[in-house]
């Protein structure tokens, strides 16, 4: 069976590493996005952007830099799960959908064990606009303050205010429940709140981060961010060791420029700026965000997640296909996934070398 495809239609593996130099090489700004890589993968398509003279941008470079606004503007407190786990005797998670966004999210912070801290303390859990049904953790005691999506940015303002003494205009019943959360929080010895970018906005993680600096002057508070999807923390920080920037930069004028607005992909793709597109999601074979855009599309994708239209490339899942370096959301630090369904697929990275050694010998290298 053949590992790429054309409008739907099996093509032979090295025809397909021919028609997506072709592309490449007759666009004038060719795309690079989805970015969906492990490590290795990530610096191939970057290298690949900036020898096309394109653009790159992540599939989950929205909730990357939701956070990394609030680190360039006002700074943050992060710190690792394991340090969470071992001494956050009040851990205080914000937002809906956290369970989705890190699975093993209640086994790695330990939430029913005791913490270690100058002795064993029971740990108290607090969370903020949790789904329905959401909050049911085995042996913990979960103290909820509901708030739809909707209201999640007023309620954690307010909570903001009660922390710093501040007055807000609450009914009774509100008002002293979130009096009780923010002396809580006050009285925690070592503090962590839990946030996914992709439930919140830069604004509401600057929020939650002034809260945690105003904590921060009696007591010690910190926070654990749960990184996109894609590896998408993976690939920034490739990104940024590379080129000095996150996603979404270009290479139009032969040097790195970083703008969150004009390299975002979905934006090139339906202004017309990128005359074509590369589309990685290796991982989870997610499609390209833009709609009924007739742009000619390289998609590199595990298998069976080929679209029906443009040219496919079936590559490897990272760390289940083959071996890959990736960022891990349960040590926050990069760490070496072996494969653990070995599989005759090309990597991401293997992909890119094949279509790069099919350009004329007058693309420069």
């Amino acid at each position: 069976m053949s590992n790429a495809t054309l409008d739907g239609k099996s093509i032979s593996s090295e025809d397909a590493y021919e028609k997506a130099a072709e592309i490449l090489q007759a666009a004038n700004f060719p795309l690079v996005a989805g970015l969906g890589a492990d490590v290795a993968g990530a610096q191939a398509a970057i290298l690949l952007a900036e020898r096309l003279r394109g653009a790159f941008d992540h599939l989950a470079s929205r909730d990357s830099l939701a956070d990394l606004e609030v680190v360039r503007s006002a700074g943050i407190f992060v710190t690792t799960p394991n340090e969470a786990r071992v001494r956050a005797d009040l851990v205080l998670l914000v937002g809906p959908g956290l369970t989705g966004y890190w699975p093993a999210i209640f086994d790695r912070l330990a939430l029913d064990k005791e913490t270690v801290h100058g002795g064993k303390t029971a740990r108290r859990v607090i969370w903020v606009g949790p789904k329905r049904g959401e909050a049911k953790i085995d042996g913990v005691e979960v103290e909820t303050i509901p708030a739809t999506e909707a209201e999640l940015p007023g309620v954690l303002a307010a909570l903001r205010a009660r922390v710093g003494g501040r007055p807000v205009a609450l009914p009774a019943a509100a008002a002293k429940k979130l009096d009780a959360a923010a002396e809580a929080l006050k009285s925690a010895r070592f503090g962590v709140a839990v946030w996914s970018a992709a439930g919140l906005d830069s604004l509401m993680v600057e929020m939650l981060q002034g809260m945690i600096t105003e904590l921060n002057a009696t007591t010690r508070f910190t926070g654990v961010p749960i990184g996109g999807r894609g590896n998408a923390t993976g690939v920034l920080q490739t990104s940024a060791w590379m080129t000095g920037f996150p996603p979404r930069t270009g290479f139009g004028r032969g040097y790195p420029e970083h703008d969150t607005w004009r390299f975002e992909a979905s934006r090139l793709v339906e202004s017309g700026e990128a005359d074509a597109a590369l589309w990685i999601s290796a991982y989870s074979g997610e499609a390209p965000p833009w709609e009924d855009v007739d742009i000619p599309l390289i998609t590199l994708g595990p298998p069976g997640s080929a679209p029906k239209h443009g040219l496919f490339i079936a590559v490897g899942k990272p760390g289940e296909n083959y071996d890959a370096v990736e960022f891990a959301q349960e040590t926050s630090s990069m760490v070496l996934r072996r494969a653990s369904a070995p599989a005759e697929l090309p990597t991401v990275a293997e992909a890119i070398a094949a279509i790069s050694a099919k350009f004329s010998e007058d693309l420069p290298c």
